[in-house]
């Protein structure tokens, strides 16, 4: 009966089905997160100690067998230490669970939760010009229902910073136009937003909308061939296709990583550009706090230009402030 107990299978089941799913209830796109991680580990752990993942007890995930595993995502299958940061995370999450199912191997689990995460650099965000993102966009062959279909969708992107899940979500049903069009989506969190949507891509919008007409509101916006859903790797896909094609005219693009995300900082770079403050954009982008989006002002060198530009040279005088005879009086009657 103890070595039932601490059977693995049983308390990731829970883990997954009471925990996330039924007490937490969190979104499909966090479980599948958790589910890839799992899957992972399980499958190193069958090569590492010849188990099939159903006949691993708890004890086998050790500490020494995850820390060799999270080397193993960054040496063998070269993930950032971001990512697996994030896949900690998830075995945190499920030991912090297991903890309250298995009480006798509170001493094991404790030392597993144990794990420092790992530091490393924080790189600056990319973002894209204006010459290329038009390089991009000039680069989509708009003479296809497929080419005006993904150049719909690309500008969507840049104009507004949606999310992929976001982009993808929305039916036709959830746009609307004429004036003050707008876009309904669910975003981060299961949060409902609405976004504006300018004039320029509101029109692109227009017409990918009357091309689908007589077709039912509950198509999706941009689907497939077969009128399903778009997933966030065929939108990567699409993109890095367009990418590669517009480097060829504008070299810069070759130069960067470009992914679906990059749009998503392009359209945030482009409103601190114009003099948008940060918590404006920090509410258009669903940010939950500022210091989210104060990353953008450490990336965008166009603004601090202009903080040095209001400085003196090194080579002026000093100026210091001298007050009048009257502040004077006025602080010694303090």
């Amino acid at each position: 009966m103890k070595n039932s107990s601490s059977t693995l299978a049983p308390i990731m089941e829970g883990f997954f089905i009471e925990r996330l799913m039924n007490q937490k209830r969190v979104s499909k796109e966090t479980i599948l997160a958790c589910r890839d991680t799992f899957r992972l580990l399980l499958k190193y752990a069958q090569c590492e100690l010849g188990k099939t993942p159903s006949k691993l007890q708890l004890e086998d995930l050790d500490v020494s067998l995850i820390c060799k595993f999270l080397n193993h995502l960054e040496e063998k299958r070269h993930n950032t230490p971001r990512t697996r940061n994030h896949r900690l995370a998830a075995i945190r999450s499920f030991f912090h669970y297991t903890s309250f199912q298995e009480p006798q191997l509170s001493a094991h689990i404790q030392r597993v939760l144990a794990i420092p995460t790992k530091r490393y650099r924080k790189r600056e965000i990319d973002f894209l010009t204006v010459d290329e993102v038009d390089a991009i966009l000039d680069a989509i062959g708009r003479s296809s229902w497929i080419g005006r279909g993904d150049h719909a969708l690309i500008s969507l992107a840049v104009h507004t910073g949606l999310r992929v899940s976001e982009l993808i979500n929305p039916c036709c049903s959830n746009v609307t136009l004429g004036e003050g069009a707008y876009v309904h989506c669910t975003g981060k969190g299961r949060k409902d937003c609405s976004m504006p949507l300018g004039r320029t891509v509101s029109v692109i919008i227009e017409h990918w909308l009357g091309e689908w007409s007589p077709k039912p509101p509950s198509v999706q916006l941009f689907p497939t061939r077969k009128e399903n859903k778009l997933n966030r790797d065929t939108v990567g896909y699409i993109l890095g296709k367009y990418v590669f094609v517009a480097g060829q005219r504008c070299s810069s693009l070759l130069k960067k990583r470009v992914s679906p995300h990059v749009l998503r900082h392009t359209a945030a770079v482009y409103l601190l550009q114009s003099g948008v403050d940060l918590s404006v954009i920090a509410l258009w982008l669903g940010h939950e706090s500022l210091e989210s989006t104060q990353a953008y002002m450490n990336s965008d060198l166009t603004q601090k230009i202009k903080i040095f530009e209001k400085t003196l040279p090194i080579s002026a005088k000093p100026v210091t402030f001298k007050p009048d005879d009257n502040l004077i009086e006025f602080l010694k009657a303090l």
